[in-house]
């Protein structure tokens, strides 16, 4: 039995932030959807995550995420965990989205802090235990403070960890002394939540990671992860230096992982259709930009 093996992943280690597909004319693409999801399962992911940042969730509405859930649950079956995104700046109505989530068929939920409104750590605190009350399906927190504006201070985390529902992170934080803080002293599941880190906290005791980049190479970055799992470190290693152009490419471009993702792949001829408004296309530079990176990994 290997050390990462005792290690607690509730939504399994390899987990994609799926980008949702639209029609050419901008409406809810289910077909396209359904279709996405089986080949990332197919290609790896055992878990995936939906209306999260990478699923344009501010811009779809509260019925087309329900719909989304029902239709990706129906695509997958039970081959995957399903996180749902429900996180809003609104405790009320996030209590409202959680609860149409499980309705819909999701196994957890993803709970963004509350953004804008900048919130000091006890109104954090309260909104994530009132949502955590609210619902059955056990939480992922999202702590992406550079897009809310508030972090979830590691000592508040470590209350947090406390609920019985509360049972994971998805860390965006950039702060590796704070998360390996809370690793140290709660039983909270953590997932590397930027590409670039996915060894990383995955070396120092994390779940696993959800990842934007898994939209278009599953099967590659999972491999990092089972070449860790089986104690070849050097080559684990190795895999994620090989994906790391294209992390940079899809992910520090100046320009949202959701834009490049569709980007690239609308050109591999996958299902992901236009980005919604404020958001704007890929260029076709950077789309070349992209399926360079994404041929130089996929040929290695």
């Amino acid at each position: 039995m290997t050390t990462t093996s005792l290690i607690p992943r509730p939504f399994g280690r390899a987990l994609c932030a799926m980008i949702t597909p639209f029609t050419e004319a901008g409406a809810l693409d289910l077909d396209g959807a359904q279709r996405l999801a089986h080949l990332l399962v197919s290609e790896g992911c055992d878990g995936l995550v939906l209306s999260g940042t990478t699923g344009e969730s501010p811009t779809t509405t509260d019925a087309e995420k329900a719909a989304l859930v029902r239709a990706v649950r129906e695509a997958v079956g039970g081959r995957a965990s399903i996180v749902a995104g429900v996180g809003t700046s609104d405790t009320r109505h996030t209590v409202e989205l959680a609860l149409a989530a499980e309705k819909a068929g999701a196994d957890g939920l993803l709970v963004v802090t509350p953004y804008y409104s900048r919130p000091p750590q006890d109104a954090v605190e309260a909104h994530f235990r009132e949502v955590a009350d609210a619902s059955g399906l056990p939480i992922m927190l999202y702590d992406i403070p550079g897009r809310t504006g508030t972090r979830i201070e590691p000592e508040t985390m470590i209350r947090l960890a406390e609920h019985p529902r509360i049972v994971a992170v998805k860390d965006c934080t950039y702060d590796f002394l704070g998360t390996q803080k809370v690793l140290g002293r709660t039983g909270l599941a953590y997932y590397a939540g930027c590409d670039e880190h996915n060894l990383a906290l995955y070396a120092v005791g994390a779940a696993g990671y959800v990842s934007t980049v898994a939209n278009a190479v599953p099967r590659r970055l999972r491999s990092v992860l089972d070449a860790f799992d089986a104690g070849d470190t050097a080559r684990a290693a190795r895999l994620q230096r090989q994906a790391t152009p294209l992390i940079d490419v899809m992910m520090s471009a100046g320009l949202p992982g959701t834009v490049t993702a569709k980007g690239l792949l609308g050109a591999l001829g996958l299902p992901a259709g236009p980005v919604r408004a404020p958001l704007r296309p890929a260029g076709r530079e950077t789309v070349d930009g992209l399926l360079a990176a994404y041929e130089r990994l996929v040929t290695a």
